[in-house]
Formats: C-alpha cells, sequence, structure tokens
C-alpha cells in the first residue's frame, strides 16, 4: 500500500490552516486506500467468501478467478490475495503503468496500462484478460475488481474501430467539457468490454464485481464505464453527446458509422436490465467519496474547526465551482454563515474542465484559482481542492491551494490571474506561487476533495 502525505510545492505550509488543510487531506486519501476498505466489505469464514451480505460457499467452485482495471485495482488485488491466498486459480488486473510500488504477483498477473489516453499495452492486456475466462463455466466464481479509470485503462475498441480512432475520440471528449458519465456514454457504445459487454462474455459463471467509485452518485453503469453492469444509456444518448459537445464532425468516420448503427438498429445496443447475462452478476461498491469527505471533516473537527461536509455531489465547469466556493468561504468568515469561524467545509464530487486555452492545468487547480479571486484580500481563508488519485490533469500535481494572498502575490509576479484562468494555466500560476499540492499516484480514486477553511482573527 501506498504511504501518502499531501505536501504543497514549497515544502512547507504557510500557516495553521494551511497544515490542517493538508493533513485532513491526508485522512481523506488514507480512507480510501484499498487495505482499509476491503476488509471492511471482503472476508473468509471458513469455506465462504462474504461481501456485504452475500455468501459465496466456496467448495462449490471449479475455479476462482480475479480479473479487473482501474486506478486502485492493483491494491484491491493485493487484499483480495490476502484474504484468499491460494484458493485463486488465477487472475489479471490491469494497472496505470506510472503506479509504484506495483503490487507483487503471486497468484494474479498485474499488466500495466496508460491512463488517460488508450494505448496499445492496453489493449494487449485486455486480450489476454479475455482469454483467461474464455472458457468459464456454471462452476466458477469471477471476482472482477474495478475502480475509476477502468475506461482507459482497458481498451478494446469494437471490430472496425481502430485504437488511433479511440485515441483521437478520447482526446475530444477530454477536451470537450463533458461529465465522466457522459464521456463513459460514448466509450461504452465503441467497446467489448465496457456496457456490460464484459458480463457478457464472464455468463454463466458467477461473478461478483467490486467496485471503488470514482462517480458522482455511484452510477454503477458509469463506474470504469460499467464493464459488468446492465446500461441504461443507448446509441442514440452517445450520439447526443458528441453532438452537445461540438465533437461529433470531428470524430473519426468509423466512429459515426458504429454509432449510426447502433442508432438504427443494424447493431446491436449493450446489455440491460433484465438480460440474462447479469443473472449471477453481482455488482457491489465497497469504496466512494462520501468515506474521505467524512474522514476530512472529522479530521478538521477534532482540531478545533466547526465542520460540516457540504455535498460530495460536487459537479460544473471548475471555474464556476471555484467561484462558488469562494463566495461561501468568504460568507463564512465575515458573517458566520453556514458556521461561524473557526469553520470548515468539506465537498467531494468532480468538476470539469472546457478547454479553449493552450495553457496546463486540471479540474482541481482551475477549481482553486478561480475560488482564489473570489476570496482576494480575506484573511484567514483557505481552500484546497485535490483529486484523490494524486494526479490532476495531464500535470504531476493532484491539486492546489489558495488563499487570500494568491492573487496580490501572483500580481507582483506579472501574473494575471484571469488571463491565466483564460488560457486554461493554472499549473504555471501555482508552480510560480510554490503552491501546488502533490502526493504523486495514490493507488485509490474517489472522485476529488475540496475543504474550505476559515480562522478566528
Amino acid at each position: 500500500m501506498i504511504k501518502v502525505h499531501a505536501r504543497l510545492a514549497s515544502g512547507r505550509a504557510r500557516s495553521r490552516l494551511h497544515r490542517d488543510i493538508l493533513a485532513a487531506i491526508d485522512k481523506a486519501i488514507w480512507a480510501a486506500q484499498p487495505a482499509n476498505i476491503i476488509p471492511k466489505h471482503v472476508m473468509l469464514e471458513g469455506e465462504a467468501l462474504r461481501a456485504d451480505g452475500l455468501s459465496f460457499p466456496l467448495k462449490k467452485y471449479r475455479r476462482i478467478l480475479v480479473i479487473g482495471g482501474g486506478k486502485a485495482s492493483g491494491y484491491m488485488g493485493e487484499e483480495i490475495e490476502k484474504i484468499l491466498g491460494k484458493r485463486i486459480s488465477d487472475g489479471l488486473v490491469i494497472v496505470p503503468d506510472y503506479l509504484k510500488p506495483r503490487p507483487g504477483d503471486r497468484r494474479i498477473d498485474y499488466r500495466p496500462s496508460t491512463h488517460p489516453e488508450p494505448s496499445l499495452k492496453g489493449m494487449h492486456a485486455v486480450l489476454s484478460m479475455l482469454d483467461l475466462v474464455k472458457n468459464v463455466s456454471p462452476s466458477d466464481l469471477v471476482i472482477v475488481l474495478l475502480s475509476g479509470g477502468g475506461s482507459a485503462l482497458m481498451p478494446l475498441p469494437l471490430e472496425g474501430i481502430s485504437l488511433q480512432d479511440e485515441q483521437r475520440l478520447t482526446s475530444l471528449l477530454l477536451k470537450s467539457g463533458a461529465n465522466i458519465q457522459e464521456i463513459n456514454t460514448v466509450r461504452k457504445h465503441l467497446s467489448r468490454v465496457k456496457g456490460g459487454r464484459l458480463a457478457n462474455r464472464l455468463f454463466p459463471a458467477t461473478v461478483l464485481t467490486l467496485i471503488m467509485s470514482d462517480v458522482v452518485r455511484d452510477k454503477l453503469d458509469a463506474i470504469a464505464s460499467g464493464p459488468t453492469a446492465p446500461d441504461h444509456t443507448t446509441y442514440q444518448d452517445a450520439q447526443t453527446v458528441l453532438k452537445k459537445y461540438n465533437v461529433w464532425t470531428k470524430v473519426p468516420e468509423t466512429i459515426r458509422k458504429i454509432i449510426k448503427d447502433g442508432v438504427n438498429g443494424s447493431l446491436a445496443d449493450t446489455p440491460k436490465k433484465g438480460d440474462k447475462v447479469f443473472r449471477h452478476v453481482h455488482n457491489l461498491i465497497v469504496g466512494n467519496n462520501k468515506e474521505s469527505c467524512t474522514a476530512a471533516s472529522l479530521a478538521m473537527r477534532k482540531v478545533g474547526y466547526n465542520t460540516q461536509v457540504l455535498s460530495t455531489r460536487i459537479t460544473g465547469e471548475a471555474r464556476e465551482v471555484g467561484g462558488i466556493l469562494g463566495s461561501i468561504l468568504t460568507d463564512i468568515r465575515d458573517n458566520g454563515l453556514s458556521l461561524s469561524p473557526p469553520a470548515a467545509l468539506v465537498a467531494g464530487g468532480e468538476t470539469t474542465v472546457t478547454v479553449k486555452g493552450n495553457g496546463k492545468g486540471g479540474r482541481n487547480q482551475e477549481l482553486a484559482l478561480a475560488a482564489a479571486l473570489g476570496i482576494s484580500g480575506s484573511k484567514d481563508v483557505v481552500i484546497g481542492s485535490i483529486a484523490t488519485d494524486g494526479i490532476d490533469g495531464p500535470t504531476e500535481a493532484a491539486g492546489a491551494i489558495a488563499d487570500g494572498t494568491t492573487v496580490a502575490r501572483g500580481l507582483k509576479l506579472g501574473m494575471d490571474p484571469d488571463k491565466y484562468l483564460g488560457n486554461n494555466d493554472s499549473y504555471h500560476y501555482f508552480l510560480k506561487l510554490r503552491d501546488l499540492m502533490t502526493t504523486g499516484p495514490t493507488g485509490t480514486n474517489v472522485n476529488d476533495i475540496m475543504i474550505l477553511a476559515a480562522a478566528i482573527t
């Protein structure tokens, strides 16, 4: 298991508020570690595997296979190995190639893949995974481990679509402003394993899918694009997403053809609720953003703050959400609404960024910069926003921290925050201020955490 410590690029925090927020972020990420989550939900009792009220008599099964993918799936696999040991017949789990230390491979083979862009090595890993389960029978138990990031890590396009086509599509969607549910609506309809199609390949085996959610409202069909969940979206929905974000005419013609064939009914849609392939499938959410928000809130309360979890369903454009959170923070500081200082609000979710500039950044950094504009000049207020996987956009930072001096300090260095925000260049703004938060890859992924704190002057 990775031991994570959130730190500023400067190597030290400027105030107690900064230190307390960093410590609370540590607690949030710690709460999301598979080593802390899996044993709470999965255990061996005699010769039965129990998972949240379900019981699987292991003597009933000829083989136990473990497969899956996602940013947290590697360390989920380690925990399953600790529980089942030699009872596992074979396994293959797909993990990010940057994950270090990589999980051991005693019973489960851990294959590297790439994120956020799909790659050939990810596709080869998926093909190997499917080869492992190609002859499953009713006497097999397949444990599937899924977490956020699985969509990119497990690419296998439908026939007629090349990996390059999928890469082009992914790049367009990531910059479009579409949220993760919308992006995965498209991905599901172009994949041989997403959108319940993996469940189709695992039928008639018994399937236990353990899921760590990085999706607001924990929608099963959206997490890692729902490989073992019934899909409620359609090809028409996928087409609507591409047109909504003005990328329909920009995606490769092969993709448009597949979607058109699906819309007119000449290509079968993804399996839906009630399909026989889900007859023996059990999908369990074992970890999500709520637990991390609760842990962060408790950490702030223990060191003297009046605390509250504002929401675990924060979505929308990062800069707009940042502006709102900044306003809430100044209201706490100036008016004692909705908490009296010393106070801390914790929020979770996942915002989006519509890329219009040519700068560098991530949704958490952009949110923090937008919030900085709202709290500029205010004393004793700090806001930190961080990706729990430790990677915010195409940067090495996990997020950023802002306070009432962020704008003034930037102007002293010749940086206009509005221009940096307009150019989607929050990374370089916070880099120069040395206010980027870094953790390195955390081995987990349960959305983003935002902490707003105000002290008594």
